[in-house]
């Protein structure tokens, strides 16, 4: 009696891409990577798995669900403590907290890993995805400069792939929250939190939410008038002011957000805007935060975010300033792929197909290969010695731009430009094919 099979389904939020999607994924974290190891930041990578307490004692959005972690038999009360982690900033800060001692400060640190998070799956949104931060951690103090420097990493990755025009959004927590106490609001948290849903509600709704929080009406006015501040240049400083609200640490805050965008015009011109609606719904920032959008595509929301962080790590002892940003991989490709607006230019890395003659030329033909891999070009041997014809058909629907022909000039061997037509001799000691074909292209469509 056979066994019934179980049948084959997706499982909403958990994202597959297929090869050439892959390729493109993995050009991006080429990209990434390479790039944070420019700007200095050493790589780590942390464990799955954090303390409940831990993960939900941070003051993340209320819809975020933490996937704990059990074994199906034989486990006890001790492993229901713990969860997959839901970004890489708290278990980063674990992590320097265990290895303060082993660590040179300040300590520039780069992480790219999958987390997971049990919200609803939507388009852009997934349960198991790849996050890629950098952050800078010191002890005791860290230096304002740092939160200038996050912004202009960033710049430099999404100049690198065709992600498309794009804006990195910068505030400073100490703007609204000075403000909010300027005019008299002391829920300074719960404040944030409701002007943080400008984009989703609008702005009616924020302020029928702050009303009904305590604020008065024209409380209410103002933190709005103060969200609607956006400006490329350092003229939000004026506009804050124009609204005749003190605080010392609304000082603090315009002048830290002034250093920023002053350093991103300089180095990052037209990428960085003060946008002082931006808030970021975690309770640990405390000062510089951003949020990234794709120009034409504002309604994708943010896809790299983060800010700076005064007391998340501390020992008791010390306390481990820092600022961080993180860049959503999966979201980015997976909105970017869904829409057809970046592709690669094959499916698999081969730039060459050594054909077989017949089954006897299969050594011939690795011996070929071998030494084409021995060079840096990927290759691959065709899977069976049919015609040609065939053989030429299978390199075309994988992409792949070369066909090499072992013993086809009679005593010596030839490559073919399957796209152009144009074949010629070849030496697999010698030969070299366009730079462009080496490795699949990655291209913006439209």
């Amino acid at each position: 009696m056979s066994t019934p099979q179980a049948k084959v389904t997706p499982i909403s939020g958990f994202p597959e891409f297929l090869p050439a999607e892959r390729i493109v994924e993995q050009r991006f974290l080429d990209v990434i990577r390479e790039t944070f190891e420019l700007h200095g930041f050493s790589s780590i990578e942390t464990r799955s798995i954090e303390p409940i307490e831990r993960l939900s004692s941070q003051g993340e959005d209320a819809d975020k669900e933490i996937y704990a972690v059990s074994r199906l038999a034989g486990g006890g009360d001790e492993e229901a403590r713990w969860g997959l982690h839901f970004d890489m900033t708290v278990p980063f800060a674990r992590y320097v907290l265990e290895n303060s001692g082993k660590l040179a400060f300040p300590f520039r640190r780069y992480q790219i890993q999958k987390a997971w998070r049990g919200e609803r799956p939507q388009e852009g949104r997934y349960r198991e995805f790849t996050q890629a931060d950098i952050d800078v951690v010191d002890v005791g103090q860290l230096s304002p400069h740092f939160e200038a420097e996050m912004p202009l990493v960033i710049a430099d990755v999404f100049s690198k792939f065709p992600v498309g025009e794009f804006v990195i959004q910068v505030n400073n927590r100490k703007i609204p929250n000075g403000f909010y106490q300027g005019i008299g609001l002391t829920d300074v948290i719960g404040t944030l939190r409701i002007v943080d849903k400008l984009d989703k509600i609008g702005p009616e709704k924020v302020k029928a939410l702050l009303v009904e929080s305590g604020a008065t009406p024209e409380q209410a006015d103002q933190c709005l008038a103060l969200a609607a501040i956006r400006t490329d240049d350092l003229s939000f400083v004026d506009r804050v002011r124009a609204l005749g609200v003190e605080h010392p640490l609304l000082d603090e805050g315009l002048e830290s957000l002034t250093e920023v965008i002053r350093t991103g015009m300089a180095h990052a011109p037209g990428k960085l805007v003060a946008d002082l609606r931006i808030a970021r719904g975690l309770d640990y920032y405390t000062g510089t935060v951003y949020e990234t959008q794709f120009i034409g595509h504002e309604s994708w929301g943010s896809f790299c975010s983060g800010g700076r962080y005064d007391a998340l790590a501390s020992d008791g002892r010390n306390t481990y300033p820092g600022v961080g940003i993180s860049i959503g991989v999966t979201r980015i490709l997976g909105l970017l792929i869904g829409s057809g607006l970046v592709t690669a230019s094959r499916s698999t890395p081969a730039a060459v197909l050594v054909a077989l003659k017949d089954d006897a030329s299969r050594e011939e033909a690795v011996a070929v290969a071998t030494e084409l891999r021995r060079r840096r070009i990927a290759c691959e041997v065709a899977p069976s010695a049919a015609k040609f014809g065939k053989q030429i058909r299978y390199a075309e629907r994988r992409g792949i731009p070369f066909v090499w022909f072992p013993g086809a000039g009679g005593s010596g061997d030839e490559v073919k430009d399957i796209r152009s037509g144009e074949q010629v001799p070849a030496d697999a000691s010698s030969w070299l094919p366009d730079p462009a074909d080496l490795v699949p292209a990655v291209t913006r469509i439209g």
